[in-house]
């Protein structure tokens, strides 16, 4: 199942709207990466699933911040 380590985000459920107004049922998937991230306080890489947006912001705050943000421990 794709779901993200920290967040825990995965697919959603939607649904697809015609012209006519006619609903039928759709997955909405997230975008999982696997990525080595570098934790300068353990000293070694840590391999995570993680979405585009968890890459984006652990690029801005750092790893552990985030992982604490959402009380995640690594």
């Amino acid at each position: 199942m794709a779901k993200s380590d920290i967040t825990g985000k995965r697919k959603l459920k939607a649904q697809n709207v015609s012209h006519s107004n006619i609903k039928t049922k759709r997955w909405q998937n997230v975008n999982i990466q696997t990525r080595r991230v570098w934790v300068p306080e353990f000293n070694r890489y840590v391999t995570l699933n993680l979405t585009t947006r968890d890459i984006r912001t652990i690029d801005k705050i750092g790893v552990l911040a985030y992982a604490a943000r959402h009380g995640v421990k690594l």
